[in-house]
C-alpha cells in the first residue's frame, strides 16, 4: 500500500502469527530490487479496546513510534477488510491511540482518510533532543562547515525542520543523514526541508530516520504545519506538496493536528516466512 508515495508492506496478523525475527524480515522485505521493496513494514493486529494495533518497522529493522502515511494505509486496510461499515476507527500506535475518519469512494472502500495526529510536543527532552529548553525554535546546527537554522517538534516521533529557499535543489541526500545522527538527537531524528510558497502552500522533502529520503512524510508534514503556523508563516489550514503528492493539514494553537490524504492498495500476495 502507499500513502502519497510512502509505500509499506502491510502484514495482517488478525489470523496468523510470525515466529521469525521481525526486524530481519523488515530488512529483507524493504530491499528495493531484491525483494518487494518499501519504506518499511506495518504489522496489523487485533486490539481489544479499539479496531486494531499497528506496529511499524523501518527498512533498517528499527521500530518507528508513528507514521502518518502508514497510519492512513493501516486504517484503509482495517476498514476495507474488517470494518467496512464504520466511518471512524481507533488504532493503537507506538505514539498512543489515533482516531481516523474514513471518506469512502464509489466502491465503498476507504479513499481519503483524516487522521488526528495528536498535539505536538515542544519540550526539548521529550522530543527528544539534548536541549533542555521548552521550545526548540531557530537553533543553530553546524554540518559540513555550514551553519543551518533548525527547529524541532515531536508528533509522537521526532522531527527537525529546516526552511530553505530552493528545496528542489537542496542537498538533502548529503545533509539529511548527518543531521539524522547528530549528537543533538539521542534517538536520531526525521529531517524536514521546507520551502514556503505562500500562506497556504509549502513544498517539503524529508529524510526519514532509518529509511532515507521518502516521497512523503505524514507526521513530518504535521510538525511543519505546527511550526510554520507558530512562526506566522502560514494560516491554520495548509496544503503541503511532497514528491509523492499533496496532503492537507489543519492546526490551531493548543489543539491536535489533523491530516487528510489518500491511501491506496497496490497489490497483495503471500510471504514465505
Amino acid at each position: 500500500m502507499h500513502g502519497t508515495g510512502n509505500d509499506y508492506v502491510i502484514i495482517d496478523l488478525f489470523h496468523e502469527t510470525i515466529k521469525s525475527d521481525v526486524s530481519q524480515i523488515a530488512r529483507n522485505i524493504s530491499k528495493r530490487r531484491f525483494s518487494i521493496g518499501s519504506d518499511g513494514i506495518i504489522m496489523i493486529k487485533p486490539w481489544e479496546e479499539g479496531d486494531a494495533e499497528m506496529i511499524m518497522y523501518n527498512p533498517d529493522g528499527s521500530i518507528a513510534e508513528m507514521c502518518g502515511n502508514g497510519l492512513r494505509c493501516a486504517a484503509k486496510y482495517v476498514h476495507d477488510y474488517y470494518q467496512k461499515s464504520k466511518k471512524s476507527l481507533k488504532i493503537l500506535t507506538g505514539a498512543g491511540v489515533k482516531v481516523v475518519e474514513i471518506q469512502k469512494g464509489k466502491d465503498s472502500k476507504a479513499e481519503n482518510i483524516t487522521a488526528d495526529l495528536g498535539k505536538p510536543i515542544f519540550e526539548g527532552p521529550k522530543i527528544p533532543t539534548t536541549f533542555s529548553k521548552l521550545r526548540i525554535i531557530n537553533e543553530k546546527i553546524k554540518i559540513d562547515k555550514q551553519e543551518l537554522i533548525f527547529s524541532a517538534v515531536s508528533m509522537g516521533n521526532p522531527h527537525c525542520i529546516i526552511f530553505v529557499n530552493d528545496v528542489e535543489h537542496f542537498p538533502v541526500a548529503e545533509l539529511g543523514p548527518q543531521i539524522e545522527t547528530h549528537k543533538f538527537f539521542p534517538k536520531r531524528i526525521n529531517v524536514e526541508f521546507v520551502q514556503i510558497l505562500n500562506r497556504h502552500h509549502l513544498i517539503q522533502r524529508t529524510w526519514e530516520r532509518g529509511a532515507g529520503e521518502t516521497l512523503a512524510c505524514g507526521t513530518g508534514g504535521g510538525a511543519v504545519a505546527v511550526l510554520s503556523h507558530i512562526l506566522n508563516h502560514t494560516n491554520s489550514q495548509i496544503t503541503i506538496h511532497f514528491r509523492g503528492g499533496n496532503l492537507q493539514y489543519q492546526y490551531q494553537k493548543g489543539k491536535s493536528v489533523k491530516m487528510t490524504g489518500p491511501a491506496v492498495e497496490v497489490f497483495k500476495g503471500k510471504l514465505n516466512y
